[in-house]
């Protein structure tokens, strides 16, 4: 997850997207700018005070960079917006150049995350440096209390993991049943179909991915899917175990597991593309997720890196998210319900 910010595009959103660690850093820097509707602003001036660099490296920076910055937050007042912002801007004591923002007809401000966004894209700032520095060990912290140190199960933090986790059991029980009833017995029929299936999806084979999340030995991989993710599988395993059936009632007796490793190769291809868009989903949400929550990097996924989302971060690191045990106890009526059905 550590990388040159100054560099690293997807690294700098999906720090600015983590509204919790957003917060803490705030309270760190502790930097607060003018309150405008509801929310602390700051001028040019104020950026280039701060980070302590000429005005005109903040413009030359906006400049190169003004549809990311704008993105995060940067805006040009005018009109009624202006007025107000003066109003103020201009009653705060201490404030620098208060004749020039009077005259001026239009004014460039930045909220937080775009005053971190210039810090991150600074290259000539020793305070924009420091600011960097903090970012990652406050990133980093935050991650590590919300999980008490174990992000490689961060995906069953979120809200729907445990009814997600109980619908994938009985999809699971269909693959397996089906490799069951139309293979002929073989020790590894279940271990080598399973490994193509992850080989299809995400381009590792079970013994990959464990190496690439530090996982043991005996630990699951599939306790380490985010529920989307672990709903796509599914969906996968379940389509051949379909393929399986017909292939077994087409020839009137189980295959061989040569036989179904050839069914399988058929019907990956054929899958690519009727679930392109799911599996290019799966794989997208696992990279950038593994990259952001767990520092670990799918090599042959990185062009589905993406940005790790806000309401991903609120999701996994919020206020709802919470560990599996606690999850545990809230749905203890369901399974009861699911016990006596």
């Amino acid at each position: 997850m550590i990388s040159d910010l100054t560099t690293s595009l997807i690294q700098r959103r999906n720090i600015l997207n983590n509204n919790v660690a957003i917060k803490e850093i705030y309270q760190q820097i502790d930097y607060p700018g003018i309150m405008f509707e509801k929310k602390y602003r700051f001028t040019k001036q104020q950026v280039s005070d701060f980070y302590e660099v000429d005005i005109r490296t903040i413009e030359r920076i906006l400049e190169n960079n003004e549809g990311e910055i704008t993105e995060n937050g940067y805006e040009v007042l005018t009109n009624e917006r202006l007025r107000i912002f003066k109003a103020q801007y201009l009653g705060t004591q201490n404030v620098k150049n208060k004749d020039e923002i009077n005259k001026s007809p239009s004014l460039g401000i930045f909220n937080f995350k775009a005053f971190l966004n210039i810090g991150m894209l600074l290259n000539d700032s020793d305070k924009a440096r420091q600011i960097r520095s903090m970012i990652l060990d406050i990133v980093i912290d935050v991650l590590y209390q919300k999980t008490n140190g174990h992000t490689k199960y961060i995906n069953q933090r979120e809200q729907q993991y445990i009814i997600t986790a109980m619908d994938e059991f009985n999809y699971r029980q269909k693959f397996t049943d089906a490799i069951d009833h139309y293979i002929h017995p073989n020790n590894f029929k279940y271990s080598q179909l399973t490994d193509k299936v992850y080989k299809s999806i995400f381009k590792e084979n079970a013994s990959e991915y464990k190496k690439i999340l530090r996982l043991r030995s005996k630990e699951s991989v599939r306790s380490t899917f985010y529920s989307d993710v672990l709903r796509i599988v599914s969906d996968y395993e379940n389509a051949f175990a379909k393929e399986l059936e017909r292939a077994f009632n087409k020839k009137g007796e189980k295959l061989s597991l040569t036989e179904a490793h050839e069914l399988f190769n058929d019907f990956a291809e054929r899958a690519e593309d009727m679930m392109e868009a799911s599996i290019g989903e799966a794989r997208s949400k696992m990279a950038s997720r593994d990259l952001a929550f767990r520092d670990a990097l799918h090599e042959r996924l990185i062009e589905y890196v993406k940005e790790v989302s806000e309401e991903d971060f609120d999701k996994f690191l919020g206020e709802q998210s919470a560990f599996l045990t606690k999850r545990l106890e809230e749905n203890q009526d369901v399974f009861k319900r699911l016990k006596d059905r």
